[in-house]
């Protein structure tokens, strides 16, 4: 299987980390300003979503965790900050700015999560494991500091597009497609597959407890 030149995946990796950090640290904000949280709560929740999933992967792996290399990332977080704040206004009046700027940190640190699982010469069935919980960590751990139950145990398709896009990526790869067709085409099918489950309400079947079933069997 074809994993194509190794400065090529790193930049790519780069690009995809940087990002995806400044994608999800705005959803983490804007969460936080919903909440009514100060400027510096508002950076603590976006930078624990940028950096949450990455970090898990990474210790899972047994590496140094990505935003310990670079201060690019705490970097990247202030800047999300300051947009947010800079253009809250105009931010307002787009009520799913969240929801896209969500998305595309899913997508892009799905991507970003089995490339460098690949790169430290794991099988891809661990890659798209860890692409999951790159993209998905970050959420889980946003919806804790907000006290809110967590996106991807309720409602929305939100793990399974990941999981999806980790598949593609390996089917795409096995076919010989090159890496960047193979990220873009990845990247696309998430955000679709996320649009098209919020856009018409789709969502996984819910578990039914036990005191449920009783009430539904009197009626």
């Amino acid at each position: 299987m074809p994993y194509t030149d190794p400065q090529l995946v790193h930049t790519l990796q780069v690009i995809l980390e940087f990002l995806g950090t400044f994608a999800f640290a705005i959803s983490g904000i804007r969460h936080a300003a919903q909440k009514h949280f100060d400027w510096f709560g508002g950076y603590v929740c976006g930078f624990a979503v940028a950096i949450g999933g990455g970090t898990i992967r990474d210790t899972m792996l047994g590496v140094r965790p990505f935003w310990m290399t670079d201060i690019m990332y705490v970097l990247c977080t202030a800047l999300a900050l300051l947009l947010v704040i800079l253009s809250r206004k105009w931010i307002r009046r787009l009520r799913n700015a969240w929801f896209v700027f969500d998305t595309l940190g899913l997508a892009l640190f799905t991507i970003a999560g089995i490339q460098k699982t690949i790169a430290l010469g794991h099988p891809f069935w661990v890659a798209v494991i860890m692409g999951c919980i790159t993209g998905v960590a970050g959420g889980v751990i946003r919806d804790v500091l907000l006290n809110n139950v967590p996106v991807i145990f309720h409602k929305e398709i939100y793990a399974m597009a990941s999981v999806a896009g980790g598949l593609l990526y390996w089917v795409l790869l096995a076919l010989g497609l090159p890496l960047p067709l193979t990220v873009v085409v990845t990247f696309l099918t998430i955000c679709i597959i996320r649009f098209i489950a919020v856009g018409y309400h789709i969502s996984l079947p819910t578990l039914h407890g036990e005191n449920e079933k009783k009430r539904e069997k009197r009626h």
